[in-house]
């Protein structure tokens, strides 16, 4: 029998009453020491919950970050407000803080949660991680005094790099690199050059590690997934993926369920991925609180085996559940339902295969 792997992307949605605390704590009406216990809390059964779904590799459901783009800047004094702004389709923004003096350094880093999650299982944990390239829109486009976007972007590498060490030292199963800006770039710059910029800042980062290290660092993309919404799922794969394969790493997540014509999809990766390089494909919509069958899961992956190798080809989500951590859209249940129904939908695809 093949053995398609199959691992989440990250978020899932927290419990009620973390949300709660987490508006309490804002508010001054909870101590951080009771909000920390929370979060241990909600993790350790975010943990259980995703142990019982089979899955056989384990993330902590992002419990306690604050949103997968801003949790190392969390709590930094150097921010301002009225950085860059990005615009969903359902008409709701989001929006960057902006950094207002150097040095840049990262206040938290990833390996704090893992820790933290490996405390709740001894499954394999996977830990997600910021891309620089996200993290470089945080210079404002008018500079900062005494401290020039040259220093800022080398302090960033160093940054990002640390990030992404500190957890495969701590044994994460992998690190998967969050660039969901990806798609969004194409859109505010269809001539692919702010793409470029982001590919080339990000290789940057990879390129510091060794080959057999990059092969336990992937790059997950998506069009956004906030509220049900997305910011970029208009720009077609085919003017992505020849430049995103391009990324010197060993595992690719990508959005795949929610894609209206999939095998255009599959074609483009066929052409454009190389050898060495793992992608695991989206197979539940996250945006779409109908839960998919399995059938309906290995159908999708008998379908791409017919465009990517088997020993290349690997299942995941299309997206976190909720990177922000005020997201409620879609209900923590169906979130492991969803999950469940992958696990057992790719089991179902490699008994056939």
């Amino acid at each position: 029998m093949a053995n398609i792997p199959t691992e989440p992307i990250g978020s899932i949605p927290r419990p009620a009453y973390l949300q709660q605390a987490m508006q309490a704590y804002a508010k001054a009406e909870i101590s951080s020491e009771d909000l920390a216990r929370l979060f241990s809390q909600a993790t350790r059964e975010t943990i259980i919950s995703l142990e019982g779904t089979g899955s056989p590799v384990i993330s902590d459901g992002e419990q306690s970050k604050p949103s997968f783009a801003t949790y190392p800047i969390h709590g930094a004094l150097n921010l301002g407000a009225g950085g860059v702004t990005i615009p969903f389709e359902d008409g709701h923004t989001r929006q960057l803080p902006v950094l207002t003096s150097g040095p840049f350094r990262y206040r938290n880093f990833a390996v704090d949660y893992l820790r933290e999650a490996r405390k709740h299982t001894a499954l394999p944990v996977k830990q997600a991680v910021i891309s620089a390239s996200a993290m470089s829109l945080l210079y404002p486009a008018a500079g900062i005094d005494s401290y020039p976007q040259s220093q800022f972007i080398a302090d960033l590498l160093d940054q990002a790099e640390s990030d992404i060490r500190k957890c495969l030292n701590e044994h994460a199963y992998n690190v998967q690199i969050d660039f969901t800006e990806a798609r969004l770039a194409l859109k505010l710059d269809p001539s692919q050059g702010l793409l470029r910029q982001f590919i080339s800042l990000n290789n940057q980062v990879l390129d510091r590690f060794t080959a057999d290290e990059r092969s336990r660092i992937g790059i997950h993309t998506c069009p956004g997934g906030d509220h049900d919404s997305t910011h970029s799922a208009d720009v077609p794969y085919s003017d992505l993926l020849p430049l995103f394969f391009q990324l010197n790493a060993g595992n690719f997540y990508l959005e795949y369920a929610g894609e209206k014509d999939k095998v255009a999809v599959l074609q483009s990766i066929r052409e454009n991925m190389r050898p060495g390089q793992r992608v695991f494909l989206g197979v539940t919509d996250v945006l779409n609180p109908r839960i998919e069958t399995p059938e309906e899961i290995r159908d999708l992956l008998l379908q791409a085996v017919e465009y990517i190798p088997l020993n290349q080809l690997g299942s995941t989500d299309d997206c976190g559940f909720s990177p922000f951590a005020d997201d409620v859209s879609t209900a923590r249940e169906i979130a492991f339902e969803k999950i469940r129904a992958r696990v057992e939908g790719t089991k179902l695809a490699s008994a056939k295969l």
